[in-house]
């Protein structure tokens, strides 16, 4: 009885209406077991806790994006290429038939001296053309026009280069020269015109092996499968890697230049590269 009496005595009475509130609102010690925890920061990027791409996404995106980019540029060179070719082609065919059908009026004789000096100084002037070429990529293009050419030797951003002028300053000659036989009669003007033939013919074989095959700047289908053609591509490519101190600077006779300076071991092995690239963008397209 004495101990009850201590214990009331200690703990004071309370009121209905604080009994009723402490119903109301829990216990201490229950608000602190299920209180919610702190925040706890947690370790991950800020990037991917507010919703903004991975770096391996951006990655992706940015590898897309270029090969998006890099097709609307062989796209756009294509169609440059082939309008070119076409066009150049058919006035080409029209300008020889004209020419010699306009040589036929009133007299009717065949001249046969004429068109074939034509035809023969077509087909040396294409030949030449890759001598030529040779001798300005060493002597010209290496050297005093370097500032020029050497946007070839660079990733290109963009469908063209600023070494594609040099593409332009030869074909003036050429139409100078077909413009010339084509409007003249006589000997001398067949050979002028068909030397313009020749040097549009060597461009024209230029561009598709140059630019399309080797840089890969538009398809060109069944050419890529030429063994002889893999040889010119694999050629020079080695020049753009300077192994030789920049042989070959020819084109076609790339591979000769090359067996001329001890390269062939090293035009062999490009050429099973090219080839095993190749066989894997096939596989992947």
């Amino acid at each position: 009885m004495a101990v009850a009496r201590l214990v009331a005595a200690r703990a004071p009475l309370l009121s209905p209406a604080a009994v009723a509130a402490a119903h109301r609102s829990p216990p201490a010690l229950l608000r602190l077991a299920f209180a919610p925890l702190p925040a706890r920061r947690l370790a991950v990027p800020l990037r991917v806790a507010v919703g903004e791409p991975e770096p391996e996404e951006d990655a992706r995106r940015a590898v897309a994006e270029r090969a998006a980019r890099k097709q609307s540029e062989r796209r756009t060179y294509l169609v440059a290429a082939v309008m070119s070719s076409l066009g150049i082609t058919s006035m080409a065919a029209a300008a020889v038939y004209y020419r010699f059908a306009w040589q036929m009026e009133g007299s009717g004789e065949i001249p046969v001296t004429e068109m074939f000096g034509t035809f023969a100084l077509s087909v040396g002037a294409a030949v030449g053309m890759e001598f030529w070429a040779r001798w300005a990529h060493r002597a010209l293009w290496h050297a005093s026009l370097w500032h020029m050419h050497e946007s070839h030797h660079r990733p290109r951003d963009g469908p063209f280069e600023l070494n594609d002028v040099f593409a332009i300053t030869n074909a003036v000659p050429a139409m100078s020269l077909l413009a010339y036989g084509f409007f003249t009669r006589g000997l001398v003007p067949g050979l002028c015109f068909g030397a313009g033939l020749g040097i549009t013919l060597f461009g024209m074989a230029y561009m598709f092996v140059h630019d399309g095959l080797v840089h890969r700047r538009f398809p060109v289908g069944p050419i890529a499968n030429v063994p002889y053609f893999r040889r010119v591509a694999a050629a020079h490519q080695i020049h753009h890697m300077d192994k030789f101190e920049g042989v070959p600077y020819g084109l076609f006779l790339g591979p000769k230049e090359l067996e001329e300076v001890g390269g062939i071991e090293e035009l062999e092995k490009e050429i099973k590269r090219r080839i095993k690239r190749k066989e894997t963008l096939d596989a992947i397209q």
